[in-house]
């Protein structure tokens, strides 16, 4: 531990200062590359170390107090439930070391509200406990973050990236000598050559005001579920390169971390959910750059732990994790294969499952976007996606707005060179021609897919449904098992016998890849 510092942890460290937690038991630490993390009682107290890099300096006292008070009103921004505000560890004139008491100030330090650590969404992953639910709210709290997020247009150009790129092949080079050389080099070639392919579109975005001040670090081990709401946390505050930034490349590390942990599903839940509110289809354009970029920054950390672990056994599993995260580089510079799939039929028939099932096997990594007719519905009448939406929200207007909304972004994100998955009810012919035609104008295969089950098990499911962004009832199906739905030419499926046996019916004809 730095000298000048010790005084202050080895205070920190004593359960005798810390009143709140009845000056007994032990204190828990936990310790990163940038901080110390003590937590006692209901409290946790975050103090940054005394650390000098080109990219994070903490080395004096002051701008540690500096980078205090940043991350205390940064993340007040998300989570002003969990920052209490910036404390200092002194000593008065006999020496005696308290909190913000008289004298000296010695340390500063965060003070915080200490959350169970099982509540974190990288131990929900790991538990098996992360669910949809969870990660339609998480979409939805970052949408919600990123749309008002302050708009920064001095950063976050193709510039930063060319410097990401730089620096991940200098660290791979130093750190990772278990990584093939020319592989390395291959991933630097494919990332500059896609990086100079999507420059302008990086630039034209940030004048259009996409470059905004992110959070800069957003994965599962800085959300933490409270009252069931995912709270964003312990967002960057050292070094502006890394948070103004475009709200994509925010995004894309999410969505990473989700497919890295084997959870490609919720990943393809993440970036669906927040296009429902953003409609920032554009930006599909770039998350194959952004998805390899974020993978290959946690790449080079790892190898660089791995550098400077001394056990063997730590050291071995940092360079399994470096190049696990190397290959996952690699493979999300991929190119998509964009094409369009409609999932019609009635309420209850199945079509979210389906689609969401259907759409991480259709594309590159996280899979097709996901058009789901319900969300939009509910962003297009500015409610949230589980709010009931009264009779105004389903005349026939506002239905043929919707589907001109599910067309309009489905060929927005066919244009971005992304595969889609329209999951509405196409109950009428024109409906359904109109999608199709959607697919024929941008060049690409299309497949309309028709699911049906008997009327019973389409109330069972409707009846079943909790928090959902459907508002169907029974009085709704009633009513569609009325409509005269015309000649359908989609293939058929019947879901009536169970969901896995449809998904394997479809495997061959829709040419999925493997799950």
């Amino acid at each position: 531990m730095p000298p000048d510092q010790a005084e202050a942890i080895a205070f920190l460290s004593d359960p005798a200062s810390w009143p709140e937690a009845g000056g007994a038991g032990e204190v828990e630490r936990i310790e990163t590359h940038g901080a110390l993390i003590f937590l006692a009682g209901d409290r946790a107290r975050k103090m940054k170390r005394a650390v000098g890099f080109d990219w994070m300096d903490f080395s004096t006292v002051e701008k540690r107090a500096q980078a205090c008070a940043a991350e205390l009103r940064l993340n007040s921004r998300t989570a002003p439930q969990l920052y209490l505000g910036v404390r200092w560890v002194t000593r008065a004139p006999d020496g005696k070391l308290a909190v913000d008491g008289p004298g000296e100030r010695l340390e500063p330090f965060i003070e915080m509200r200490r959350f169970p650590q099982q509540a974190l969404l990288d131990r929900l992953a790991e538990a098996g406990h992360l669910d949809a639910g969870v990660t339609e709210r998480l979409a939805d709290a970052v949408a919600s973050f990123h749309a008002s997020a302050e708009i920064r247009r001095e950063l976050g150009g193709a510039q930063v990236y060319r410097d990401v790129t730089a620096i991940a092949y200098r660290q791979f080079g130093s750190f990772g000598g278990f990584l093939d050389k020319g592989e390395i080099e291959r991933l630097r070639d494919l990332q500059l050559a896609e990086l100079e392919a999507v420059a302008p579109l990086i630039e034209a975005r940030r004048e259009a005001g996409f470059v905004r001040h992110c959070h800069g670090d957003l994965h599962l081990r800085n959300i933490v579920l409270l009252e069931g709401r995912p709270v964003l946390f312990d967002a960057i505050e050292f070094n502006p390169a890394f948070t103004e930034t475009d709200v994509f490349y925010d995004l894309a590390f999410l969505v990473m971390d989700l497919s890295h942990r084997g959870l490609k599903g919720l990943a393809n839940i993440v970036l669906s959910r927040y296009l429902a509110h953003t409609a920032d289809m554009e930006g599909l354009r770039l998350l194959p750059l952004f998805l390899s970029c974020r993978a290959a920054i946690r790449g080079h950390v790892a190898a660089l732990a791995a550098g400077k672990v001394a056990d063997p056994a730590a050291a071995g599993r940092q360079r399994l994790e470096s190049a696990a995260y190397f290959e996952r580089a690699l493979s999300a510079i991929a190119r998509p294969r964009p094409r369009l799939i409609a999932v019609g039929g009635l309420s209850g028939s199945g079509k979210t499952t389906v689609a969401r099932a259907l759409a991480p096997r259709l594309d590159a990594d996280p899979g097709a976007v996901v058009l789901r007719s319900d969300e939009i519905r509910k962003c297009l009448f500015g409610v949230a996606p589980t709010e009931r939406l009264g009779p105004e929200g389903y005349t026939r207007a506002a239905g043929e707005r919707v589907y001109e909304a599910l067309r309009t972004r489905a060929a927005a994100a066919l244009a971005a060179e992304r595969a889609v998955v329209v999951d509405a009810v196409h109950a009428r012919a024109d409906e359904r021609a109109a999608v199709e035609a959607v697919a024929a104008a941008a060049g690409v295969p299309f497949a309309g897919l028709w699911l049906e089950a008997p009327a019973g098990a389409l109330a069972e499911r409707i009846e079943r449904r909790r928090d959902d962004a459907s508002d169907a009832d029974r009085t709704v199906l009633d009513a569609q098992l009325g409509y005269d739905l015309g000649a359908i030419g989609w293939r058929r499926v019947a879901t009536g016998r169970g969901m896995a046996a449809s998904l394997a019916e479809l495997e061959g004809p829709l040419g999925l890849q493997s799950g």
